[in-house]
């Protein structure tokens, strides 16, 4: 098992870098040990590209991926939990979950009283989006855009579908908006602002990795298509943004590991373990926080001791902020709220689901959430323009 290094090895240090390389004052954090400030600021433009789903192992594995692999400067690590949710806000903000508190997919908000899918914006029973219910999302997160840590202006490329999203919108900044509904538009946008050179740092995001990973399989012959498709489009912005004085950045937001049918465990076939339960349980199949009634400590911690061992590994919460696992220095004020009294750590390829009455039981493929090296380590790619 593994943690995030923080220390300079991190997603969050590689934003250290850049929002200094652009002008910014310095982060809270040190810069990336790869890719420090100094060359950042040689560029005229910083163009970063968030593969979501691309692990480092993934991509190394593959030597079809030719231009991905020519370029690869290293390996870096995700944040803790490794998900979307965690990761994403980092390169939205530049701040690690110590900071912004956003903890995995189904975070707990004792402010409103319940257990919110946060990228989507929606109650986990379903319902309308926060910003329906009359919910200033930003307000609520208290997140800062990266956008807004540095001088100059900033565009986003980003999936149709999630555009005007309320997670989406509140971490524009002012950047200039820009959506795709394949790699052909993205490339051509990219590629068009980039010869253009009106923006000093342009952010995309590409999610079909992913969502191909969690159907299919990350290992599967979809995923690996998908990968060259990549390869081939990462290629072709290199060659039409020659000449441009432009850093260009790949990297991700996790990696993945595949499961089998006999992986995916549920509360359903431990039924005990729901009566200690004061909440359904939060984060990641692979990270799940509990909220424990009180008095029950003791005897959950004993059944899963006895009866899961083997399964997984059991945390106190509070010690996963001790130990650093969300990152360094003062945390978020509802961070010790957002992960429960008890980290459930997945071992192996085992997941963990607890179904709601009125969820589709969906079985992912792909997963990730956990501390393996597969879905810890991402590539971090970089091309000189």
């Amino acid at each position: 098992m593994h943690i995030p290094d923080y220390y300079g090895g991190s997603i969050v240090n590689l934003m250290a870098s850049l929002q200094q390389g652009l002008g910014g004052q310095p982060h809270a954090y040190p810069q990336h040990r790869l890719l420090p400030a100094e060359k950042v600021s040689k560029y005229r433009q910083v163009f970063l590209w968030v593969i979501d789903g691309l692990g480092l192992n993934h991509l190394c594995a593959e030597p079809d991926a030719v231009h991905l692999n020519r370029h690869l400067l290293g390996g870096m690590t995700s944040v803790y939990p490794p998900t979307t949710a965690s990761a994403i806000t980092t390169y939205l903000t530049g701040d690690a979950p110590q900071q912004h508190a956003l903890t995995g997919w189904h975070i707990y908000f004792r402010e409103l009283g319940a257990c919110i899918a946060v990228l989507p914006g929606t109650p986990r029973y379903g319902g309308v989006s926060l910003k329906q219910a009359g919910i200033n999302v930003r307000s609520l997160l208290g997140t800062t855009p990266f956008t807004e840590r540095f001088p100059g202006p900033s565009a986003a490329l980003s999936p149709a579908y999630i555009t005007d999203s309320d997670f989406n919108q509140c971490h524009l900044g002012a950047s200039h908006l820009l959506s795709h509904r394949n790699l052909t538009e993205l490339r051509d946008n990219a590629v068009q602002l980039l010869r253009k050179g009106g923006h000093r740092y342009l952010l995309a995001y590409w999610p079909e990795l992913d969502t191909i990973g969690h159907s299919e399989g990350i290992w599967s012959e979809a995923a690996r298509h998908h990968l060259l498709e990549l390869d081939r489009c990462f290629g072709e912005i290199v060659e039409q943004s020659q000449d441009t004085n432009t850093l260009i950045i790949v990297c991700a937001d996790h990696g993945q590991i595949d499961t089998e049918a006999s992986d995916r465990l549920s509360l359903d076939d431990h039924p005990q373990l729901t009566e200690y339960l004061s909440l359904p349980l939060c984060g990641e199949s692979r990270s799940a926080y509990c909220y424990l009634r009180p008095g029950t400590e003791n005897a959950f911690d004993d059944y899963v001791k006895s009866q899961l061992s083997s399964e997984m590994s059991i945390y106190p919460s509070s010690e996963l902020i001790e130990r650093g696992w969300f990152g360094l220095a003062e945390p978020h004020p509802e961070l010790h709220h957002r992960i429960g009294d008890r980290l459930l750590l997945m071992k192996s390829h085992y997941t963990l689901n607890d179904w709601l009455p009125q969820e589709r039981r969906h079985e992912l493929i792909g997963v990730h959430g956990g501390l393996s090296e597969d879905e810890l380590l991402v590539p971090l790619i970089v091309v000189a323009n």
